[in-house]
């Protein structure tokens, strides 16, 4: 140390790097360290007031008849919200059975087995631009699509619509994950005598996989928490999506979003704090699902 006006002094092999108060590079990397910590906090700022109000006013209505019965009624007492979460989980389910091979498929045409042909860029532009598609034009094309040939709203309708917005973000980040795979490790399965197919399946898929997963788990995220298309495709419902020991799919069928729209602005306060607990469901869930993404992706990496 050479005075007060040194901050550190540290020794790279054999180069000696001291760091001065007095350099002005030092003072501005400083500024703008400390410049983009209070952006990032008070970015955070929003995100941790909604949470804090949604404990705040949600843990009340949450209880364990919450998850397991049906929507009260006006001046009702008790309740829950039982069926909107297993609807919800149900259309989430028939839209990733819809979307996920669709675009995983897509991805490994993209990414592999023809990324530079025409074919590739029509896709791949397609996809970008859905990526940006507002909700309720999804909504909207189920609804021609399905309920108007179905002449009932159903929880395939909702399916459908969440498929549509889940298919580009599937397709783009398992482009994305194929692209992330060695390509010593493709030639070195070819060079062993595996046909393209075996290659994909054999080496770049499990490959891969933690980067899927967490794309997948991305679009399931977004998926669950749309009202708009639900609107149009499924409505809502008081009842269960099974009924006399049947399941009854091609009936309105309840959602945690569209329960959330429909109490949130009903006059009735029992309902309004049924509101707040399934929309703290709902983000507990939305959350759960991405920080499960993002661990996998963590562990991507470090793999």
């Amino acid at each position: 140390m050479k005075g007060s006006h040194i901050k550190s002094e540290r020794n790279i092999g054999d180069v000696s790097i001291e760091r001065r108060w007095s350099n002005g590079r030092t003072m501005r990397n400083l500024g703008l360290t400390v410049l983009t910590g209070g952006i990032a906090l008070v970015a955070c700022l929003p995100l941790a007031s909604l949470l804090y109000m949604l404990v705040k006013r949600g843990a009340n209505a949450i209880s364990l008849s919450s998850f397991t019965q049906l929507p009260p009624a006006p001046m009702q007492e008790g309740g829950g919200f039982g069926n909107a979460i297993v609807g919800t989980l149900t259309m989430v389910c028939i839209g990733a059975m819809l979307s996920i091979p669709v675009g995983i498929l897509s991805a490994i045409y993209l990414s592999i087995l023809g990324p530079d042909s025409k074919t590739a860029t029509l896709v791949r532009f397609t996809a970008k631009i859905l990526s940006g598609l507002p909700s309720i034009l999804a909504g909207v094309f189920a609804y021609t699509l399905v309920v108007v040939t179905m002449k009932t709203y159903s929880a395939p309708a909702g399916g459908v619509a969440l498929a549509v917005l889940m298919v580009p973000i599937v397709i783009l980040t398992s482009e994305e994950a194929f692209r992330m795979v060695p390509k010593k490790m493709i030639e070195a399965a070819i060079g062993m005598g595996c046909t393209p197919t075996q290659a994909v399946w054999k080496v770049i898929f499990p490959t891969a996989f933690p980067s899927l997963l967490t794309g997948v788990m991305l679009a399931v995220a977004r998926a669950a928490g749309e009202t708009a298309p639900l609107l149009f495709t499924a409505l809502f419902s008081n009842y269960w999506v099974w009924q006399d020991s049947r399941l009854s799919l091609m009936e309105p069928t309840a959602s945690l979003a569209v329960l959330i729209y429909n109490f949130s602005g009903s006059p009735f306060d029992n309902q309004i704090e049924m509101a707040w607990g399934a929309a703290l469901v709902l983000v507990g869930l939305i959350l759960a699902l991405n920080l499960f993404a993002q661990f996998m992706s963590r562990k991507q990496i470090r793999g």
